[in-house]
């Protein structure tokens, strides 16, 4: 998505430096505030010329008044679309945290990405508080959303404690991600590269302008993110000293994965929508889909499956359909190559193959708080976390696991406002769980026991009690 007017003029300013006191330094935006003697990155953007990101194409560095949403979005520092729908009507959110902002994209040669007008892939932010605890939390964007898309849910509450924050598009985004020249899977298997050589520049960049490395790293995010989540700290735990799951995405190459069971809902609910055919019903639950989640299959079925389906299968299975690119919007089953007749167990093993080069194994290497909610529509809690909380334990992970399913939390807490009665937003939870993560880090203190977190009686819009 290019600018809005609101963001290009709040980049003619910041370029005309009149933005607390911002000065052009080495082409990059730099603060003209002098460190406090004796104490290396004290100050407003002190040593905000130290800024180095190792191995990215563009930098464009910002001093602000605060890096939160609240001062972002009026600079023109974020892209409110990128995060849109995440969060709940109504949401307190922490404000008032000056610092540093770090914008740029790494070499890539995909251009999905159209924040800033740049065209470019593999797009970056970084931010640095000037009262910074020593911490940094890193994150991989939900969905297929741009570097933004965690400001509001992830980063605000971390830069208030005085973590810095990065965040990453992964590499790719949007309805055509899957759409980069790679060979099935490539595409996803890009996201971790990305998240890995963000974590690296992100430590080395808040090393070089605070005079010494992160003492704590932790990896956060929701949906695609929380996955990430999960496959960082399997694969990549030297990086991290622990994670935040958010409702992560579980691919495994023998089920359960999205196209186990999407195909399930695009056959049967338009026969139970439409007459309230009892053996679609029974279909939908036995695929996974949780009893009392049936008010929201109608918004499901219009915005998220048949997309989700459509789109992670040209990435895994392209062939599928042949010449025709993330198949038929809508298309009913009985219509050649149709999603709703795909059959993921029946497909080449050259399929299997794609998704176990992405697949999770539960072998996480530090710990790892999970949260989701068990009226999630979209990852079903019982094909998702369910199962990956047993993989955990299996391979033997399981006292570095802490798994809450949460009453009443669906997969987009947006959605709230529409339901307010019968939902609740997880971001309170999500919240609590990172305050549980870090004092399990930190202060050795174990979060409580695995469990079902009922609703309470009382506010639910910004509390949780897990």
């Amino acid at each position: 998505m290019s600018m809005t007017t609101a963001q290009r003029r709040a980049r003619r300013t910041v370029l005309s430096s009149t933005l607390a006191g911002a000065v052009v330094v080495g082409g990059a935006l730099a603060s003209a505030a002098p460190a406090v003697a004796g104490k290396p990155g004290a100050g407003h953007c002190a040593r905000v010329d130290k800024v180095r990101v190792k191995g990215a194409e563009r930098v464009e560095v910002a001093c602000l008044d605060d890096l939160t949403t609240t001062g972002t979005t009026r600079s023109g520092h974020t892209n409110p679309a990128d995060w849109s729908g995440l969060h709940a009507p109504g949401t307190r959110t922490p404000s008032g945290v000056p610092g540093i902002q770090v914008d740029g994209y790494f070499p890539d040669t995909s251009t999905s990405n159209t924040n800033h007008g740049w065209n470019h892939d593999s797009q970056f932010v970084i931010r640095i508080p000037d009262d910074w605890n020593g911490g940094l939390v890193v994150s991989g964007a939900p969905g297929v959303r741009g570097q933004y898309a965690n400001d509001l849910v992830i980063g605000d509450w971390v830069l208030a404690k005085g973590y810095a924050f990065a965040s990453t598009d992964k590499g790719n985004m949007g309805a055509g991600f899957w759409d980069d020249g790679s060979t099935p899977g490539g595409s996803i298997r890009e996201w971790h590269r990305r998240v890995t050589e963000l974590a690296v520049a992100a430590r080395d960049t808040v090393g070089h302008v605070r005079a010494q490395r992160p003492s704590r790293t932790y990896m956060a995010g929701i949906s695609n993110g929380g996955y990430l989540t999960r496959w960082q700290l399997e694969n990549r735990p030297d990086l991290y000293d622990g994670g935040l799951d958010w409702e992560g995405t579980l691919f495994r190459a023998d089920g359960p994965n999205l196209l186990t069971y999407l195909p399930t809902a695009l056959e049967h609910y338009p026969a139970y929508a439409a007459t309230g055919d009892e053996a679609a019903h029974a279909a939908m639950l036995d695929a996974g889909f949780q009893p009392g989640t049936e008010f929201l299959w109608p918004f499901h079925h219009q915005v998220y499956w048949d997309a989700t389906q459509r789109w992670y299968r040209e990435e895994l299975d392209p062939t599928y359909d042949g010449d025709l690119k993330a198949g038929v919007p809508f298309c009913a089953s009985g219509t050649p190559a149709c999603d709703a007749d795909y059959d993921y167990a029946a497909r080449p093993q050259a399929v299997k193959d794609a998704v176990r080069s992405i697949e999770l194994t539960g072998a996480i290497g530090k710990p790892l708080v999970t949260i989701h909610g068990d009226l999630d529509t979209l990852l079903p809690i019982a094909t998702d976390s369910d199962v990956y909380d047993r993989l955990v334990d299996d391979a033997g992970s399981g006292d570095r696991h802490r798994y809450y399913r949460v009453e009443d939390g669906t997969h987009t807490d947006g959605l709230y406002a529409a339901f307010p009665d019968r939902l609740r937003p997880l971001l309170p939870c999500a919240r609590t769980g990172f305050d549980l993560l870090t004092a399990w880090v930190e202060d050795g203190t174990p979060p409580p026991a695995d469990r079902t977190v009922p609703r309470p009686a009382g506010d639910v819009l910004d509390t949780c009690a897990l």
